[in-house]
């Protein structure tokens, strides 16, 4: 990549061309704006020519039709012959010191010269034809003559009874048309010279402008650092979405878009689409659009956990960063149930001394019966908590997990029992998203019920048919109605944050319904019978 800016520069050199953008740029508007100017100046010369033309020639036949209009003219026509001091000769003189005409000649029917302002071509056949003229047709033209080029307009001479008895030509001399095309070049250039230079200006500024956006860069830079951007966005592992103040998506990266269940080539798709349309209404987009605010923001999206960052840009936009953390996420409850059970360990450790330490006494006060009935209880206890699990739900891993559950459940001094009514046969489909959703369930009920009045979290699992039904109820003060919907959005958690936890509160219940809705179930949350919540969730298909 560093190789072609180098070549680039190189070449750019060889050839005398600036090297910087903002120089190239301001040239190639000059180089315009000077061609445009060029252009315009021709296009306006050449149909000026055309008007002076037709000006000179309307010119001329106005002045042959006012001569003609004169009835003395055909009068004297036919009272005189071609002479250099008959009345027509004086006549046409007059009209032309007082138009201003190069000529005036009237001609006879048979083409001879009556007035002439060379008197010695008077008696002599005209240069040119006057047959349309005699024919009685007005003529208008730019012809060359015995004086020279001009602009020429022929009209016929009518008697008093209207008998054509010859014609009246009059031409303007073309040089004055000439002059007066020449004469408008000057002003013509001061205009487009004017034109150019505000122009120049205006080039020079936008330059300038373009030189403050572009930091004085040459272009096989900027070309350089867009591939070096393109590369880098499109091989880091971390999800880049950018925005801008519309809302609408300028760029997304490969990684987010697999963060966010987008298809692979959607970069070129969703640009310039509103993300509400891309991924519709959600925590997600609330976030990315900044309508939710804050740093290391956590949300679901399909069934991923993601933490989010934004961080606006100066022409109103902004760039979101996205990292997926559902691992760490399951790592972490896996951890916090770990954490959980380690500490009923301790705690049945205590236990277990404080036992053994009662049988001692019994043995050594020689109260064997009463020892082998106390041994007789405590293990018949923890037994029957197996059993009872084991004879209901037949998969190991979810029927493990009741039984720790139990054991921490136990701790906290909140029973947890099973249901007369649940029976799980072992033909899970996914016993590792059972073991999710539940283990979620079973936590929030923990904390609602610990504290309450009689506490109590009851557990239900059945099968219709390959349909998996959980029910989780707890004696805790349970959810309002109104609230039943919002508690299973991302960030939703009426739990203040831990200080020594490793992650963000609300999480729970938005990966039960995301799970759930996974699989083409459901999760809802209701009111248990005796008080506190019920949380149901469905799960067509989940078993074989």
């Amino acid at each position: 990549m560093r190789f072609l800016h180098i070549d680039a520069r190189l070449s750019t050199r060889r050839l005398g061309l600036p090297r910087r953008a903002v120089s190239q740029i301001l040239l190639t508007q000059l180089a315009i704006a000077a061609g445009v100017l060029t252009l315009a100046t021709g296009l306006f010369l050449a149909p000026l020519g055309a008007q002076l033309d037709d000006q000179a020639m309307r010119r001329a036949l106005a002045i042959a039709q006012s001569a003609a209009a004169d009835p003395s003219m055909a009068a004297d026509l036919l009272d005189s012959g071609p002479s250099p001091d008959s009345p027509v000769q004086g006549a046409a003189e007059r009209i032309r010191s007082a138009t201003g005409a190069e000529y005036v000649v009237v001609v006879d029917l048979d083409g001879i010269r009556r007035s002439h302002p060379n008197p010695d071509r008077i008696g002599e056949p005209v240069s040119t034809d006057p047959g349309d003229a005699l024919a009685g047709r007005e003529v208008m033209e730019i012809d060359e003559g015995t004086l020279g080029r001009s602009a020429r307009g022929k009209v016929p001479l009518l008697a008093s009874d209207g008998e054509i008895v010859g014609a009246v030509s009059v031409g303007i001399a073309y040089g004055s048309v000439q002059d007066r095309l020449l004469g408008a070049i000057p002003g013509l250039l001061a205009y487009a010279g004017g034109a150019l230079a505000a122009g120049a200006l205006a080039a020079y500024l936008l330059s300038r402008r373009i030189q403050r956006q572009t930091r004085d860069l040459a272009f096989s830079d900027i070309a350089g650092l867009l591939s070096e951007r393109e590369a880098m966005l499109h091989s880091i592992r971390e999800g880049v979405i950018a925005l801008d103040r519309a809302g609408r998506v300028r760029l997304v990266n490969d990684e987010a878009a697999r963060l966010l269940g987008l298809a692979p080539d959607a970069a070129g798709a969703v640009a310039g689409r509103a993300l509400d349309d891309v991924l519709g209404a959600g925590r997600t987009t609330d976030i990315l659009t900044g309508r939710v605010e804050g740093s290391d923001l956590l949300t679901v999206q399909g069934p991923r956990v993601l933490v989010a960052n934004r961080m606006p840009t100066e022409d109103g936009g902004a760039v979101a960063t996205l990292r997926d953390r559902t691992e760490l996420e399951h790592l972490g409850r896996e951890l916090d149930s770990t954490k959980g059970l380690i500490d009923a360990l301790r705690a049945q450790d205590h236990e277990h001394a404080n036992r053994l330490h009662t049988l001692l006494g019994l043995l050594e006060l020689g109260l064997h019966e009463e020892a082998v009935e106390f041994v007789t209880e405590v293990v018949g206890v923890h037994r029957s908590t197996a059993e009872q699990v084991t004879e209901k739900v037949h998969d190991p891993l979810v029927a493990a997990l009741l039984v720790g559950k139990a054991t921490v459940a136990a701790e906290r001094g909140v029973p947890l029992r099973l249901a007369e009514s649940a029976l799980l046969p072992d033909r899970l489909v996914d016993p590792g998203g059972l073991v999710t959703i539940l283990g979620n369930l079973i936590d929030n009920a923990l904390d609602a019920a610990a504290g309450s009045p009689g506490p109590l979290v009851e557990v239900d699992l059945r099968a219709e048919g390959r349909t998996a039904v959980l029910l989780v109820r707890d004696s805790g003060p349970g959810v309002p109605v109104a609230r039943r919907e919002e508690i299973f959005t991302e960030g939703w958690s009426t739990k203040q944050p831990q200080a020594h936890t490793h992650r963000g509160r609300g999480l729970g219940l938005a990966l039960v319904r995301r799970l759930a809705e996974r699989q083409g179930g459901t999760a809802r949350a209701g009111g248990a019978a005796d008080g506190g919540a019920e949380f149901s969730v469905v799960l067509p298909e989940a078993l074989r």
